[in-house]
């Protein structure tokens, strides 16, 4: 069984114990920091897509990956009937001591029961497919969670801008079989090392030929600075 670090790191900075970030190492050869504060951020911190992704929200909401439950929290406070959900033990912790009612320690494959008019999935919350042929199945799985006219809202990115470009303005992806979108993460906290785990960062493209495939259609709610997206689900009528 694998630590928590993601949790631990977040109850930490909960309990006032902040002293470090977390260090993400990617696939790709990137190494980045996951400042802390940046996971208990307010509305007016989060980037346009957030809050417009926010704005759109109505019934009765689900948010798969809640983390520390900045999201539910505000929708909470607007008056939405809102459930957490993560798979982070820590994470489910954090969001209860702040204050969001509903919270639920799960997968999203492992949850059911419940009917929402809005599943929300935010910081490229698609990710959690891991692989561009799992999406199919994350789409499946929510779809048994909405309510008829319900909608889903999701941000993700599309990273082929790390790619190096050619002479005819194409990308230098490698030939290696797998969707250039396709990473896998590992994190780093006050010296613990976190299980490899893939997730997956999706163009609008792809994800708009697997709604379809999947009989939902597929809207672009708005582009962010940097090849970053909102999108939005929906039955077909």
């Amino acid at each position: 069984m694998s630590r928590d670090i993601f949790g631990e790191a977040l109850i930490d900075f909960q309990n006032e114990n902040y002293s470090e970030d977390i260090i993400t190492y990617s696939s790709l050869g990137e190494k980045d920091v996951l400042p802390l504060p940046y996971l208990f951020r307010n509305y007016d911190a989060m980037p346009i897509i957030e809050q417009k992704a926010l704005d759109l929200c109505r019934g009765k909401v689900l948010d798969v990956g809640c983390g520390s439950g900045s999201h539910s929290l505000y929708l909470q406070k607007k008056g939405l009937d809102v459930t957490g959900l993560d798979t982070s033990e820590g994470a489910v912790a954090v969001a209860k001591l702040r204050g969001v009612t509903h919270v639920v320690h799960s997968t999203i494959y492992e949850y059911s029961g419940m009917k929402f008019d809005t599943i929300l999935l935010l910081m490229n919350g698609i990710g959690i497919a891991g692989r561009l042929n799992e999406v199919g199945r994350l789409i499946n799985q929510l779809k048994t969670l909405l309510n008829l006219g319900g909608q889903i809202l999701l941000d993700s990115s599309d990273i082929i801008y790390m790619f190096e470009l050619d002479d005819d303005g194409g990308y230098w992806i490698p030939n290696n079989g797998k969707y250039y979108g396709e990473v896998e993460f590992t994190m780093m906290y006050k010296g613990l090392k976190s299980a490899p785990f893939n997730w997956l960062y999706l163009d609008y493209n792809s994800l708009k030929q697997v709604a379809e495939q999947h009989n939902l259609s597929c809207e672009m709610v708005c582009e962010g600075p940097h090849y970053d997206f909102l999108a939005r689900l929906k039955e077909q009528s």
